[in-house]
């Protein structure tokens, strides 16, 4: 990514059908002295919106009330994101430049509708360039609904079995 600093990265429709298809991400930030400091966002799948070109954002719900990295990038716009598929073994790394806005209309844009949290922001990030990383250490990880999802066919089995055995 440093090599190419130059230059900015295009995303392209490989990166937008995977960042549609997340819950969560990890944001990096850097205080004014320098200390990175990493926070967890989750949402709704697709929560994270493609606002058009190189541009994404996402809607800063209440949650645990540490505002660092609001702070952090009031400091310095630069920051990271770590966009992990565990079940597939697959991250992209994201590099740009943040900013906040209060706008009703920004944060209403980004809401994924119907989703129950109270949105306090909303966070645009312009992407300078990203990455795809190697998924030898990748350990899957499944969320619970993924589990449930697989697993519906052999619990309906298993009902069928004990259905016909209380007929015996």
């Amino acid at each position: 990514m440093e090599a190419g600093a130059e230059t900015v990265d295009r995303i392209t429709a490989k990166e937008l059908a995977f960042i549609a298809a997340r819950d969560s991400f990890y944001l990096a930030s850097t205080s004014e002295n320098g200390w990175p400091y990493v926070q967890h966002r989750g949402g709704a799948t697709g929560f994270v919106r493609h606002l058009g070109g190189n541009c994404f954002g996402f809607a800063d719900f209440r949650g645990n009330r540490q505002y660092l990295s609001v702070a952090h990038i009031a400091a310095d716009d630069r920051v990271a994101l770590f966009l992990m598929d565990y079940p597939n073994r697959r991250r992209l790394k994201i590099i740009g430049h943040a900013h906040v806005s209060k706008d009703p209309a920004v944060i209403a844009a980004l809401m994924p509708s119907g989703y129950a949290a109270e949105p306090e922001r909303g966070f645009l990030i312009d992407v300078v360039g990203f990455d795809w990383n190697c998924p030898q250490h990748i350990t899957p990880r499944f969320t619970e609904a993924e589990v449930r999802r697989t697993s519906q066919p052999l619990i309906d089995e298993i009902a069928v079995l004990r259905a016909h055995i209380a007929q015996l």
